[in-house]
Order: C-alpha cells, then structure tokens, then sequence
C-alpha cells in the first residue's frame, strides 16, 4: 500500500507540472527560468510528504529532465519517455562521470570496509568500553562527540563519517537519539571547517573571493577578506555555541524533543546497534586504524598542496604558509589516501593479532561496503539534481528575482544571507552556492556602495560583512536541504533515518539562523560592533534554549 500511495504521488507531480505549464502559458520557444525551481522543489515536497529520499530525488529529476525535453519540442508522451531516459544517461551517468564525485564514492566504500572490520575483530567495542567510563551520561556522551567534531576541523567529510560511525555504538548505549547525534555531527562539521583557518574548504573559498575582489580592482588578499569577514561570520560561530548550549543544559524542543525522550523511555535509537560478536575487545584495534586516517588525511593534504615557493618565502608566517598549502590541496586525494590506508592498517593488525581468519576479514569488509550503498545511492541522486538545478539556472534565477530590486546597501548583507540560504537549501551545496554568488555578490554589492556616494572606509565593513553572509547562508542553507550532500552522509555515518535527521535539525537551524540574521547581519550593518552582536546573539540563543527548551 505505501508503495502505491508513493507512485501515485509522484504521477500525482507529474501531472501538477503538465498542468502549471499549461495555466501559465503555452509549451514553445524558451522555457520561463521561474520553471527551474520546480525540480529541487518537487524533490523536497515529496522527501517531505512520503518520507523516503531515492524516490523524492529520482522523481525531482525526472520533472527536471521532463521540462527540459518539453521545451526542446517533445510533446508531453514523448518528454516523459526521453525525460525518463536522461535521468539515467545524462544525469546519473554524469555525476557519477565526476572523478571527485567517483573519489567520495570510493572513499565512502573504504570508510564501510574499514568500520565494519574494526567492528568485527572488537576495535569499535573496545573505544565503545573506553569511552563510555569517560561518557558516563547522555550530557557527556554529546560533550565528547562535540569535542571529536571540534579535534577534526580540517575536512566536514572526513569529520562526519569519523565521528559518526565511532559514537554511534556509544549513543546507542548511553540512550542519545540517533537525531541528536546526527545533529551534533551534522552541525558541529561545516560550521567549524568553514570558518577555520586550515581546511579542505579554505582554497575554495579564497579563491571564489579572489574573483569577486579581482572584478572591482580592490588591492586586498583573499586571505586578508575572509580573515575580516570572520567578525561578521554569524552563523557558524553562533551553530557552535548553540550546540554547545544545548548539550551542556540536557534540554530541546521541537521534534528533537520527542526524539530524545523517545531514546531514553525505550532505548530505541531507530536503527540497530551492529553486533560486535563476544570477541576481545581491544581499543587499539580501533584506534590506529582511525589515527591513520585522521593523520594520514592531514599528511596527504600537505603533500598535495605543497608549493616549495611558499615555504621558501621569507615574507609570509608559518601559519599562513600553512593555510596556503591545505587551501591548495586536493582533499578528495587525501581522503582517498588516507583511507586506503586506514583500511590496510584495520587488515593487517586483525591478521597479525589473529582475532579474524583472513577469509573473515576479506567477509566482512566486503560487507561493510553493502553497508554503503544506500550512502552511494542518495549521494549519486543528489548530485543528478545538482546537475538539473545546474543546467535549469536554478541559482541564477533566484539571484536575479532577488537582486533587481533596489535596495539600500544596508540591506545588502541581509539580502545575502538570505539569497545564500535559499540557494544552499534548493541545490543542497555550500560550494556550489558560493561559487555562484560571490562572483555575483561582491563586485554588485561594492557598485552599489560606490553609487550610494560611501566612501571606502565605510564600504569596507559592509563588504566584510556580505564575504562573511554567503559563506554562512550557504551552510545554514545546506543544514536545512533534504538534498544536501553533507546532511546525507551525517545521517547515515550516524545511521539515523535521513529525514527524521532533516525534520530534527532544521528547527535548530532556523532558530539560529534567524538570530544571526536579526541580532548579527542586520545590525552590524547598520553599524553595531561585531562583538556586541556576537554577545546579543548568544544571549538570545541562551534565553530560547532556557526558555523554550524543555528538560529531557
């Protein structure tokens, strides 16, 4: 019966677009660029309605792939059918023609096989043993998970899929929800990644500035930009103390709250706990596999990103060499290095300790890979709707229907931030929606300034501000898309139903989002210090959790 209701609400979309098409104009000639929302909001609309993503992305694009072959000429019954036929040749073959998308794939397979061996030869139970006598509780459980996100600061995949597959045995134990797990994961990995100095996120994002300050011919550093937009970074600062706040008072609200109670009535934590089997349970076996990958992910950032003019420079800090270098280097290399190696450590230590026969061994990661591949599965839809969403101007048209309006350049900030967030939430991107607005943003925000009559000195806190507000639009956007790539991996590194995890999170998303964009963005671009809106925007993030929050 649930089977039937979900085709009959995706023929049910199919049908509402034929129809919209029709009401709003006849089939011919270019189609309307407001059409290019239709497939990430038919997607989210039914991952909403029938609470199950594969289908919600595949028919998303299949609504993508139908406009578009309708407006190449096909009639509706021939758009269907040659629609039908690109969701698989063009859009899923393409993403998956990705090489960085093929290297997450890998990566994510190898995580699995790793996991699942340090699971079965007793690693996974001995640091389950070790730190649930420092986890004595729900409160330090999530304190220690927060504390792992903040360890792992460098990358927001290799944080999530690190953190999660480690304390999930753990919050099972200690009754913690696989959401709020999920969550902390989640909303502790690219908040921290993005605002820190040395990450796989900082290359992107001084080079998305660079074109941005190169198009206005302001004699400034991308580094020295971003470092300044940093006062202004609301979001993810205030994420992280919001979390923290959280933890740390033992109360929630909203669908997090039930899911919470729910965990500590019956312990039911929505999924079950993988069964370490009555092996020696040793937290070595465990533990090395997961420092090799944690350093050999940093290593194999340095190696990649290595510039032996920069380090022989005289003029630039250590610190700044270093940025430079992991900003420069391919993260989606190191990962798979670094995995690779991960998983060879796991192997070899089970066959020299003899806790598995090697036959076992080669068993179970093999197994662990089929763990990934509902991973693999929403990743690959996710991407094909980015590809729609890319190829339908998606993005352009939400930033031409909210930038033709005049605005004073006060407002420019809060404009930003909410433009970023609408685009992360319908392409499910930060990088994707940085990429497209700080080329747009910052040259239009600085001639509107400029034709404004501000001079430069005031320009300059208003275009810090605007750096800072895409960046943490995109992040609270990208907290809040079912189709987020990094909210999927947050689910299923935690094993938490993907759409329980959205539905829990987005709440706490939305409450500091809106304290940001009301307590930080607009006030300081009205001229109030950084520091004061931090401190208001924590208080007021404070009073909400003590006020509105309940005790589990």
């Amino acid at each position: 019966m649930r089977k039937k209701c979900k085709v009959l609400v995706a023929v049910l979309a199919m049908v509402l677009v034929v129809a919209m098409l029709y009401v709003f104009g006849p089939v011919g000639g270019p189609m309307p660029l407001w059409m290019s929302v239709l497939p990430p909001l038919v997607a989210i609309v039914m991952a909403l309605l029938i609470r199950e993503v594969v289908s919600s992305l595949f028919i998303g694009v299949l609504t993508g792939t139908f406009l578009m072959a309708l407006y190449g000429g096909a009639n509706p019954a021939a758009a269907v059918g040659g629609g039908l036929l690109r969701v698989v040749d063009t859009y899923i073959v393409g993403s998956l023609f990705d090489a960085d998308h093929v290297q997450i794939i890998v990566f994510t397979l190898i995580i699995g096989g790793m996991v699942r061996i340090i699971t079965a030869n007793g690693g996974m139970q001995g640091v389950v043993n070790w730190l649930s006598r420092r986890a004595r509780g729900p409160r330090s459980g999530q304190l220690m998970t927060f504390l792992m996100d903040l360890c792992i600061f460098f990358d927001d995949y290799s944080n999530t899929l690190v953190v999660g597959n480690t304390m999930r045995p753990i919050a099972d134990k200690l009754k913690i929800s696989r959401e709020k797990l999920a969550y902390i994961v989640d909303s502790t990995s690219a908040p921290v990644v993005a605002v820190a100095f040395v990450t796989t996120w900082i290359g992107a994002e001084l080079s998305y500035i660079q074109d941005g300050i190169s198009a206005i011919g302001l004699e400034a550093s991308a580094y020295s930009v971003f470092f300044r937009s940093l006062a202004y970074s609301f979001y993810p600062f205030l994420t992280l103390g919001f979390v923290l706040m959280v933890i740390l008072s033992g109360r929630d609200f909203g669908s997090m709250l039930k899911a919470e109670r729910k965990a500590r009535m019956t312990g039911d934590s929505g999924a079950e706990t993988a069964n370490s089997a009555a092996r020696p349970a040793h937290v070595i076996d465990a533990l090395v596999p997961l420092l090799v990958l944690v350093f050999g992910t940093v290593i194999g950032l340095f190696f990649t990103g290595y510039d032996a003019q920069v380090w022989q420079s005289a003029e630039t800090d250590f610190f700044s060499k270093l940025s430079a270098t992991i900003g420069a280097a391919n993260s989606y290399l190191a990962l798979l290095w670094a995995s690779l190696l991960s998983l060879l450590t796991a192997i070899v230590m089970t066959l020299l300790r003899g806790t598995l026969a090697f036959a076992k061994v080669m068993e179970e990661m093999v197994e662990g890979f089929k763990t990934m591949f509902n991973a693999v599965l929403i990743l690959t839809m996710a991407w094909s709707i980015a590809l729609v969403t890319k190829d339908m101007h998606t993005a352009e048209f939400v930033s031409q229907l909210l930038l033709k309006w005049s605005l004073s350049p006060w407002l420019v900030p809060v404009l930003t931030f909410v433009l970023a967030a609408l685009i992360g939430f319908s392409t499910g991107t930060s990088w994707g929606t940085m990429a497209i607005l700080y080329p747009l943003i910052l040259p239009s925000s600085w001639l509107l300034c400029q034709e404004q009559g501000l001079s430069v000195e005031a320009t300059m806190p208003l275009f810090y501000n605007v750096v800072a507000s895409v960046l943490a639009g995109s992040v609270m956007g990208d907290h809040c898309s079912p189709i987020s790539d990094t909210t999927i991996m947050s689910s299923l590194a935690s094993s938490c139903n993907h759409l329980q995890h959205v539905s829990t999170q987005m709440p706490y998303a939305l409450t500091v989002g809106g304290t940001a964009l009301l307590v930080g963005v607009l006030p300081t671009a009205l001229g109030l210090p950084s520091w004061l809106a931090f401190l208001m925007g924590f208080v007021v993030l404070f009073l909400i959790v003590r006020l509105i929050g309940k005790r589990v």
